[in-house]
């Protein structure tokens, strides 16, 4: 069986929401109902997602969303991936102003049925529960990147970027009660690392086309991919590859310099938010590269470093 997923991404600034796309649109597992954007520039965002859906050979609906936070000021309003759209096919026109209501309109058309995957700032969800308090129990699951939970990681901040992009949007939507809530952190996801030359190695797919062009953009500074975002939607179409705990997540909002900071209380009894403690590393990635195994041949005893 499929799993009908909605698709919520900053895409066109890191390159792990454009390997997360790709690889929603190339799993036979997913059925991928739509995709909105959120934060600055969400129709040049909206385009980019338009590229990997056409490379693809999918027509996906596609709305961008809101480019502001609820309260905070705005910390992402360039596209860096923009510089590449010219070079690819892609729709230049999209509905405005109706992401949320699309989104609304595609749960209550399925209820219980979608997977909501939400890998950049809390702004549009937080939005679509505020206008219908009825959406979080209609969802089959809501799986978000975002967070810093366990800190087990050397480097791994207290702060996580799609947390503190809008902090008050991210407390509406923790408080809510979906009846699967679970969350992928960056303590978790920053053990999904694939250096430069592994990357070009394995990301040689046709469908993979344009990640490789975008990520271009990416190793001007970095000489490291982690998979941040796609965790969140492999999470969601694949039960194994994380083990998560149950407890109470709360948003801090009260300091300044620590506004988005992510608390985290189990509560294996009450708890009403899931939170990933730990990831199968060579399951995802082969789960991952198996949906491009056309391209790839079917990849095992990955070594990424």
């Amino acid at each position: 069986m499929t799993i009908k997923i909605l698709l919520d991404t900053d895409i066109g600034n890191d390159i792990d929401d454009a390997i997360c796309l790709s690889h929603l649109l190339a799993n036979p597992e997913c059925e991928l109902m739509g995709i909105t954007t959120v934060t600055g520039g969400a129709t040049v965002r909206a385009s980019i997602a338009s590229i990997l859906c056409k490379v693809a050979g999918k027509k996906i609906p596609i709305y961008p969303g809101s480019e502001t936070p609820l309260l905070a000021p705005a910390h992402q309003t360039n596209v860096l991936h923009e510089k590449s759209i010219s070079r690819w096919d892609h729709d230049r026109s999209f509905p405005k102003g109706q992401a949320i209501y699309f989104m609304r309109d595609m749960i209550h058309a399925y209820p219980g049925k979608i997977c909501l995957v939400t890998i950049g700032p809390l702004t549009n969800i937080a939005l679509l529960f505020s206008l219908d308090p009825e959406i979080p129990k209609l969802l089959k699951g809501l799986f978000i990147m975002g967070g810093v939970f366990t800190n087990r990681i050397a480097g791994v901040g207290p702060l996580e970027w799609n947390i503190i992009c809008d902090p008050h949007a991210s407390a509406v939507v923790y408080k809510h009660s979906v009846d699967l809530h679970r969350t992928v952190g960056l303590d978790v996801t920053c053990r999904l690392c694939m250096s430069k030359e592994k990357f070009h190695e394995y990301f040689k797919s046709e469908a993979l086309r344009p990640v490789v062009d975008f990520a271009e953009h990416h190793f001007a500074h970095s000489d490291l991919v982690v998979f941040h975002d796609p965790l969140a939607a492999v999470a969601a179409l694949n039960r194994n590859i994380c083990s998560f705990e149950k407890g109470h997540v709360d948003i801090e909002l009260g300091s300044h310099r620590l506004s988005g900071l992510t608390h985290w209380t189990p509560d294996e009894k009450d708890g009403r938010h899931e939170v990933a403690m730990s990831v199968d590393t060579e399951e995802f990635f082969n789960y991952y590269f198996w949906r491009f195994r056309h391209s790839n041949g079917y990849l095992q005893h990955l070594v990424l470093m």
